[in-house]
């Protein structure tokens, strides 16, 4: 066995992890690490402006790659500032290793410079974290760290390491094996309930496929195209879910939720047997739990049984690992003919069409949106923030494969884009990566535009530019009786605020220009920001109000497409 620092034991574990890239901040308690990482030159650090940047930058690494992604921080601060963004990694089970330093071990738990108990704040938002209170448990802590990030339902996990620690020595061996008791996460579903299932389905007349996050980090995405087709079952998605089956497939309609499409949203309430795969069944994509399709059978298909039942009442649960669950289900599945039922929602879809955009001489964020797919051919990778901008990315570009949504789902994090589109480029650095931002959000986390020219990475920014927090806009006028308060936003020219980091940037403010910039954009190879100046008034449709039932989703108004 070799004897090496902690500091080493660490950098030569993450390797081992296949670790390439750390997104990071360095400080007083972990300049041990930091003084050792010349010593591993396969490990590419990325210096962020603020932990916050470092910990989206992870999680849109993890996304777009599907692989781990790690970030790095020293005490205090600079570990409380990680916590927003492991808390999105968490709602939305995103595999991310954070790593703290913390005060030297006999100074914990005594208020020292720096200290903050960061093991406390993080255990409700983590799957598991470390104390690391010894060298030599520093292997099998990554170990394990890794191996509870990516495995059963993915998410975050925190380790945290006093400076002496790093500094200490200890003989390293590295663990081949682990062995976790009491963490056993369920991957063959119950043969049982998978018949059930398939009995269920095989009886329904109108049955529908819910598909969320889950089929995309389980990379099942062919397993559900074939228990689709062969059954013959409309397939609708959560908002995270998008991408996960096709959405130009004759199956696909469209994603469902507050701002969902109307027919997914209604065909959802219509189904008389919901099957639930690799999502939760949240507020967002549901609606009023009490009032969700009462009389629907729900087949509820997940790897994590925490959320079998919590928020709607399952008949028929199956735990298990949907790449291993759904071939054994669509091989008990008959083949049907659905047609009447598709042509059900087919007419709901044309009487009520969700993605119509109304005639105006204004520049609107949709039109921008279309003319993006149109000129990728859906092919590229876009990453949101939240608000409007965010709803309109998912709503008017079509996703055929896994991996091309980024977004903030479950926490909502405004500011997520810029640098999570930073960590999507560095984790596929052959794919075209657009950050979608709002121009509220964006100056969030805008200083990371340095870490686009530091890496000279050609991630390319699209701010859709109204003036306004435009989603609490919204919600004002339509629920709060037009009493516009705090949401007008002063801003810098982000053009001007670009070219300060040595971004080149355009700005545009007519519809006769969006085509010949997006098409500059894509044709510079590096950083560049568009600033697209677009209808102030503009509100995003469908929409279902905060508290209310799908059945009760709102179109848009006849005034609005005449505005």
């Amino acid at each position: 066995m070799v004897r090496m620092t902690g500091s080493q034991i660490l950098l030569e574990c993450l390797q081992r992890e296949g670790v390439s890239t750390i997104f990071g901040y360095p400080g007083g308690v972990v300049l041990p690490l930091y003084d050792t990482l010349p010593q591993f030159p396969a490990l590419r650090h990325v210096l962020v402006r603020h932990e916050q940047g470092a910990a989206h930058m992870a999680d849109g690494y993890a996304r777009a790659s599907g692989e781990v992604g790690v970030c790095l921080a020293t005490s205090g601060p600079g570990a409380t500032n990680l916590v927003t963004g492991i808390a999105t990694s968490f709602l939305d089970s995103t595999p991310m290793v954070a790593i703290t330093g913390n005060v030297a071990r006999t100074l914990l738990g005594k208020d020292g410079f720096q200290e903050a108990d960061i093991t406390g704040i993080t255990q409700p938002i983590t799957k598991h974290n470390y104390l690391v209170m010894r060298a030599e448990n520093i292997a099998m802590t990554v170990r394990e760290a890794f191996h509870i990030a990516r495995s059963g339902r993915p998410g975050p996990v925190h380790v945290d390491i006093p400076k002496d620690v790093f500094q200490e020595e200890a003989e390293f061996e590295w663990p081949e094996e682990i062995n976790l008791r009491g963490y056993r996460p369920t991957t063959k579903g119950h043969a049982g309930m998978i018949r059930r299932a398939a009995d269920a389905i095989n009886k329904a007349k109108r049955p529908i496929i819910i598909s969320g996050h889950g089929i995309i980090w389980g990379d099942s995405s062919d397993e559900l195209v074939a228990l689709a087709e062969k059954a013959q079952i409309p397939v609708i998605t959560t908002f995270l879910g998008i991408g996960g089956f096709p959405e130009t497939h004759s199956l696909s309609y469209g994603f469902l939720g507050m701002h969902g499409m109307y027919h997914a949203n209604m065909a959802a309430d219509e189904a008389d047997v919901v099957i639930g795969i690799g999502m939760r069944f949240d507020d967002r994509a549901m609606g009023r739990f009490n009032d969700f399709n009462p009389d629907a059978t729900i087949v509820h298909i997940d790897i994590d049984p925490a959320e079998i039942g919590k928020n709607l009442p399952t008949a028929i649960p199956v735990v298990g690992h949907v790449k291993r669950v759904l071939p054994e289900l669509t091989e008990r599945l008959e083949v049907h003919d659905r047609s009447q039922w598709l042509g059900w929602i087919d007419k709901v879809e044309e009487e009520h069409p969700s993605l119509e955009i109304r005639e105006t001489r204004r520049l609107i964020p949709q039109e921008i949106v279309r003319t993006l797919y149109e000129e990728t051919n859906g092919t590229a990778t876009l990453v949101t923030g939240v608000g409007q901008h965010q709803m309109w990315a998912g709503q008017h570009y079509f996703y055929d494969s896994p991996r091309k949504l980024v977004s903030s789902g479950g926490l909502g994090t405004m500011g997520f884009e810029l640098p999570a589109a930073i960590g999507a480029q560095m984790g596929m650095p052959d794919s075209e990566v657009w950050a979608i931002c709002g121009d509220a959000g964006f100056q969030m986390t805008m200083q990371e535009l340095a870490v686009c020219v530091d890496e000279r990475l050609p991630v390319k920014i699209a701010i859709m530019n109204n003036g306004y927090l435009g989603m609490v806009r919204q919600w004002q006028e339509l629920f709060y009786d037009e009493n516009f308060v705090s949401v007008a936003v002063t801003q810098p020219d982000f053009c001007k605020l670009a070219e300060a980091y040595g971004i080149r940037a355009l700005r545009i403010e007519s519809k006769s220009e969006v085509l010949p910039a997006v098409q500059e954009a894509r044709n510079y190879d590096g950083p560049i920001l568009l600033d697209f100046h677009v209808d102030q008034d503009e509100n995003v449709w469908p929409m279902v109000p905060a508290g209310a039932a799908l059945s009760e989703t709102i179109e848009m108004p006849e005034k609005e497409l005449v505005r």
